[in-house]
């Protein structure tokens, strides 16, 4: 019986393996060191550190002497959280908000080329609101910030993933 299922799970392991599944891998670099020009106390900044130190295939500068240094440098140009009003209600009351989260930066090696050109990510969510639980909406509307911050900080590791040479 136990030899039985040794099998069986064998054989369902096989179709998974001959269609090249794998699991993900941290993301390979064209650098080696990376100088973040974001305020020590931006929280997409800590994020991004956070993951870039994750992969253990990158150091991280964040001194802007040491950052001459590095191979390549991440200048934010624009980090803004936006709330629009986009419903209300027959009395004027707000009924829908629209939260948005736009990130501008671009990506320079130590001559001062371009390697990702001024690029802008922009997140953005839709959030209902009540004001009879208004403690309940901006607990909620934090959680959205925090979700779009982590997108967004997962499609720049793509991209910085994605340039070939320094």
């Amino acid at each position: 019986m136990a030899s039985r299922r040794s099998f069986l799970a064998s054989a369902a392991a096989l179709p998974l393996a001959g269609c090249g599944f794998q699991l993900r891998q941290p993301p390979e670099f064209a650098f080696k060191t990376i100088y973040l020009a974001m305020p020590p106390n931006s929280p997409m900044g800590l994020e991004l550190r956070r993951n870039l130190v994750g992969t253990g295939r990158v150091e991280v500068i964040t001194d802007p002497v040491a950052g001459q240094k590095a191979d390549v440098r991440l200048e934010p140009t624009m980090d803004q959280r936006e709330r629009v009003v986009v419903g209300r209600t027959s009395s004027g009351e707000v009924r829908e908000l629209q939260l948005r989260l736009r990130f501008r930066f671009r990506l320079r090696n130590q001559q001062g080329t371009e390697l990702i050109p001024e690029a802008e990510i922009l997140q953005q969510r839709e959030l209902s609101f009540n004001e009879s639980v208004v403690l309940a909406k901006d607990a909620e509307e934090a959680l959205l910030y925090r979700s779009m911050q982590s997108d967004t900080v997962q499609q720049i590791m793509r991209r910085l993933a994605a340039v070939k040479a320094t």
